[in-house]
């Protein structure tokens, strides 16, 4: 009886605990809904002006919005791809040609050194 007990009470736990891990996520994303539409609400009142002064229509507004954040987007992604490669420790491409030229730097000092060594040598 009291296995049975203690299956009953982890099955509840874990369905109590899902139901709460979905509330949480639809709660979030009611909050991020409701701060996409005030942002949407101030994009559309809000006015923007082009180099010559003149108000820009709301497909350019829309256009130039999307250029903005196409290279915010780009940015994060860079900075992202970056901290992957830290976090996985992989050399960059720059890293490793930077690294065979110090090779070759050192193997011809090791050539020179051999070669200074036998002419000692003889």
């Amino acid at each position: 009886m009291k296995t049975k007990t203690i299956l009953e009470l982890i099955t509840l736990s874990s369905s109590l605990y899902f139901i709460a891990k979905d509330n949480h996520f639809l709660d979030r994303i009611n909050e991020l809904s409701e701060k996409g539409k005030d942002n949407m609400n101030k994009f559309m009142t809000d006015s923007q002006f082009d180099e010559n002064g003149n108000e820009l229509e709301f497909v350019n507004r829309i256009i130039a919005k999307t250029h903005e954040l196409k290279e915010e987007l780009n940015e994060k992604i860079e900075q992202q791809v970056i901290k992957f490669y830290k976090k996985i420790n992989v050399a960059h491409l720059d890293e490793i040609k930077a690294l065979n030229e110090k090779l070759e730097k050192l193997d011809a000092t090791v050539a020179l050194l051999e070669a200074r060594i036998n002419h000692l040598e003889s």
